[in-house]
């Protein structure tokens, strides 16, 4: 008798089972490897110890020339619950949000989820409290922008089904290809415009008025969200720099911990001091993030920025 496939975590294989239930295409084993870190044979097996669990797991068509695997006509949601620390995540993110629309359905999200989750109630809601209450934030001064939930929806919708949509931004009607969000202090939509051709652009959500969604439909051929935001250091984008910090030895501890950049590579110098190198474009947030930090660091390279962020300290001093 052959012995059944087994994989000796069952912690993966049950989470496993959820990431494959979330896709509605499925999962790859490429998808499977790089998600729990483990070679192609390892997620193999992985994904033949959760069919011995589950035979409704079966290969899905798709277009893409790769064997995709997921839950045929089935559910595995009352295998699902949501601990007081997911919870409380969403909570802690709604709390912060400036978007009191965005607030509203966050706020309505968690009702949901919470009703989903009935079973040992009292015990959920007394762990999200504490955690509340043990995990506090700054308030922050910054200008709060009203967009509505169906404006938002309108971009979703457009997004996911590549359907441009119409609106005035600056007073001038426009015909926009939505491509994706970025949420920052403000949200931005990333966006080609069909009057100006293939170029993408970042958009203020909330100062287009009477956004529509249309029938026309466009190719958003290889675009990829999180690509392009990679290639910049905030939202604005431009020519890609290499960029060059140096960090004091008083706050070398302090970057050690800060993620500045997906591209970003560290060295501990000597002296005791750091140095954080860096492909990005966005020049003016590299300055004004550099400016946060102090006299303890500086800008080594490109000598252009180093310029720049000289001239914005004396500017700065000359309006003061």
């Amino acid at each position: 008798m052959e012995d059944k496939p087994r994989y000796s975590r069952v912690s993966d294989i049950l989470d496993l089972a959820i990431f494959m239930s979330s896709k509605i295409q499925g999962v790859t084993i490429s998808e499977i490897s790089e998600r729990y870190n483990v070679s192609r044979r390892t997620a193999e097996r992985m994904r033949d110890s959760l069919t011995c669990i589950f035979p409704q797991v079966d290969e899905i068509e798709s277009n893409d020339n790769q064997k995709h695997w997921g839950f045929i006509n089935y559910s595995i949601s009352s295998l699902i619950s949501f601990t007081p620390k997911e919870l409380a995540n969403i909570e802690q993110y709604q709390r912060r949000t400036t978007n009191k629309e965005l607030k509203e359905e966050l706020g309505k999200t968690v009702e949901k989820i919470k009703a989903f989750n009935r079973k040992n109630q009292n015990t959920i809601e007394n762990n999200i409290e504490l955690i509340l209450e043990t995990e506090g934030y700054a308030v922050r001064q910054m200008p709060q922008y009203k967009i509505s939930l169906d404006t938002l929806g309108v971009i979703r919708e457009a997004v996911q089904h590549s359907k441009m949509v119409e609106g005035t931004y600056h007073n001038k009607k426009r015909l926009i290809e939505p491509l994706g969000m970025i949420y920052g202090d403000k949200i931005y939509l990333i966006a080609r415009e069909k009057a100006k051709g293939n170029e993408i652009y970042n958009y203020l959500l909330h100062k287009f008025e009477n956004l529509k969604l249309t029938d026309k439909v466009f190719d958003k051929g290889d675009f990829n969200l999180q690509e392009y935001t990679n290639l910049s250091f905030g939202v604005y984008h431009g020519e890609i720099l290499n960029v060059k910090l140096s960090f004091s030895p008083e706050l070398a501890q302090d970057a050690l911990q800060y993620n500045f950049h997906p591209t970003q590579k560290v060295k501990q110098e000597k002296d005791g001091s750091l140095t954080v190198s860096f492909k990005a474009s966005g020049d003016k947030e590299i300055i004004w993030h550099v400016f946060k930090w102090g006299a303890g660091c500086k800008i080594l390279a490109p000598k252009s920025l180093k310029e720049e962020y000289k001239q914005y300290l004396e500017d700065c001093l000359k309006n003061n």
